[in-house]
């Protein structure tokens, strides 16, 4: 599929020039800076190194105080606290930090997470009852609830109460809870809107901490589930995000949770650099942000998808890993299920487009199938979503109902699309490239003919081309150790904080290009008109390119830097996005 290029605009001239000089840097990487608003050396060094003690006041986001005041209540009078949240990773990593938060200061406390199958997406009436039934008279809803306003009508008929702490959007009626701590809502005043689910659990342990004159030291451990959470739920990686996300990591790196330190095992991630910090022993690892979504979520999120969100819990509350081994097992397993059912249904669905005239002439593709698993309609979406290039709704059946999973493309809004048929649906929620939906069976020809019609007039033709977003454009003489090694230190990269994508043109072949593996170009390119030493690339599932390459036309690489080790050596090699012909 064809890509578009599109350049980045320069920072300002005057202040990559100051931060040029200021920080002792090349010029390019100044730039990179300025794109991204840093303006100072201070900006600079908040930037390069994040502090936690730049984390906002948790009692600046709206009804904190009255959140920490009801669970500071609830431990007084010895009530019984129910910590709630969804089945995915967001959900599950979101309950089990708050749950083992709270249990290190109160007895009375339990978890519940929701089954995929029998309760569905946010709050549920049977967790209600569950509650009412197990004496249960507060329960803090995680990374949901923000639209459940009957259901928390109906917790409160039963003098049973609700904090919500959500992180998507709400709708034009706030539920009546004690509080409803969502940085997204109209009134909210909080400097950062972009948590995830998990992100809001630690603001109010942050938060009850702060009140109970608890050193914020005895919470750093649970930075690294926010990390996970933030890496598994695609939010940006700006702000209070970056910080969170720089010290999980680190934690992560070092010295991981035993759940973890299991799925990582499960990953066949090694030790590796073996350290000493007060007589201790410690492994580093190497991971990144890529490696959480790519690693450790879809793991986590498993549990949820074939069985039950429940072992996620368990496993990443487990405090010793043997225990923590056996839920590693399970989950693994359940990964090893949910791959297999997604290869199938993803075949299934292209398959199917491909024999539809309709779906393969439309602007948005909406498909169904009622055999199809729950938990993997997501992923399918996702895959469509990649194939085709378009806002994509992959549906299948559920007690009764049509429920499934939305992705969308760059710039385009699908949680506006869907909200815009919402009159056909019986529930929706999410963001704006990924959201979650129901509806009754009667309605969904109704529904497909209307989402087509919202995106067909609203989608531009840019939006339906990806895009390659090239941060700047550079020459292969730029390329040095001393420029890759600040490079890395823009890191963590995600939404918000891409990994830099350079442009260089007119390269050629040195000599030493060929076809690797499944129809991989390894590149060895010079800059004729530049002098330069050849640098070597890899251009995944570009062969088609090949024969031009080395019959020596000249080329433009869109690409990463990034460091490859192989034989124990480790040097610098461009990851290529795409090739073009001068």
């Amino acid at each position: 599929m064809e890509k578009r290029w599109v350049l980045k605009k320069k920072g300002d001239s005057k202040i990559i020039a100051h931060l040029q000089q200021a920080l002792n840097i090349d010029i390019h990487l100044a730039n990179l800076l300025a794109q991204r608003g840093i303006c100072t050396f201070d900006e600079a060094k908040s930037f390069f190194r994040p502090q936690l003690s730049d984390l906002h006041d948790p009692f600046l986001m709206k009804d904190m105080d009255l959140a920490i005041q009801r669970i500071d209540t609830a431990i007084q009078k010895q009530e019984k606290i129910l910590v709630y949240g969804d089945y995915d990773v967001d959900g599950t990593s979101a309950v089990a930090l708050v749950y083992s938060f709270l249990k290190e200061v109160y007895e009375n406390i339990d978890f519940y997470i929701p089954d995929r199958y029998s309760e569905g997406y946010g709050i549920s009436y049977k967790s209600i009852d569950f509650a009412e039934e197990n004496n249960f008279s507060l329960i803090i809803a995680l990374d949901c609830g923000i639209k459940a306003t009957e259901h928390i009508a109906y917790a409160k008929a039963k003098k049973i109460d609700f904090i919500i702490g959500d992180h998507h959007r709400p709708g034009d009626v706030l539920p009546d809870a004690v509080a409803v701590l969502d940085p997204k809502r109209l009134d909210s005043t909080y400097p950062y809107d972009e948590l995830s689910g998990c992100g809001i659990g630690f603001k109010i342990v942050q938060a009850y901490a702060q009140k109970n004159k608890i050193p914020f030291s005895e919470i750093e451990k649970y930075l690294d589930l926010v990390a996970i959470s933030i890496a598994a739920d695609i939010v940006p990686i700006t702000g209070e995000n970056r910080i969170l996300a720089f010290y999980g990591l680190k934690l992560i790196n070092s010295n991981p949770r035993p759940g973890i330190e299991a799925v990582l095992r499960y990953s066949n991630v090694c030790k590796n650099e073996l350290y000493t910090v007060e007589n201790e022993l410690f492994f580093k690892r190497g991971l990144t942000i890529n490696d959480l979504v790519f690693l450790i979520s879809p793991r986590i999120n498993a549990a949820g998808r074939i069985e039950s969100g429940r072992s996620s819990v368990e496993l990443l509350i487990c405090k010793d890993l043997e225990a923590a081994m056996v839920f590693g097992e399970l989950i693994n397993n359940n990964n090893t299920e949910r791959k297999s059912l997604d290869a199938t249904a993803t075949q299934q669905a292209l398959e199917f487009i491909k024999t539809d005239h309709f779906l393969l002439n439309s602007k948005s593709t909406v498909i169904f199938n009622p055999e199809w698993h729950k938990g993997v309609v997501g992923i399918v979406a996702s895959r469509l979503t990649e194939e085709y290039y378009r806002p994509t709704i992959v549906l299948t059946e559920s007690n009764g109902f049509i429920t499934g999973s939305a992705r969308s493309v760059k710039d385009f809004d699908i949680y506006d699309a869907i909200e815009a048929c919402s009159h056909l649906l019986e529930h929706f929620g999410g963001h704006k490239y990924a959201a979650g939906l129901s509806l009754k069976p009667e309605n969904l020809d109704a529904f497909r003919s209307e989402f087509e019609a919202v995106v067909s007039a609203g989608i531009t033709l840019e939006m339906q081309t990806p895009e390659i977003e090239i941060d700047d454009s550079i020459q292969l003489k730029d390329i040095n150790t001393k420029f890759y090694s600040i490079l890395k230190q823009f890191a963590p990269f995600g939404p918000g904080n891409m990994s830099p994508v350079f442009q260089t043109d007119n390269v050629k072949d040195a000599g030493y290009s060929r076809i690797v593996g499944n129809n991989h170009i390894k590149l060895s390119v010079i800059s004729p008109d530049v002098a330069s030493y050849p640098i070597s690339g890899i251009a995944f599932q570009q062969g088609e390119y090949f024969d031009a390459i080395q019959k020596g036309f000249p080329f433009s690489i869109s690409y990463h830097i990034e460091e490859n080790e192989w034989n124990g050596k480790t040097s610098l090699q461009l990851n290529v996005k795409d090739i073009r012909f001068e």
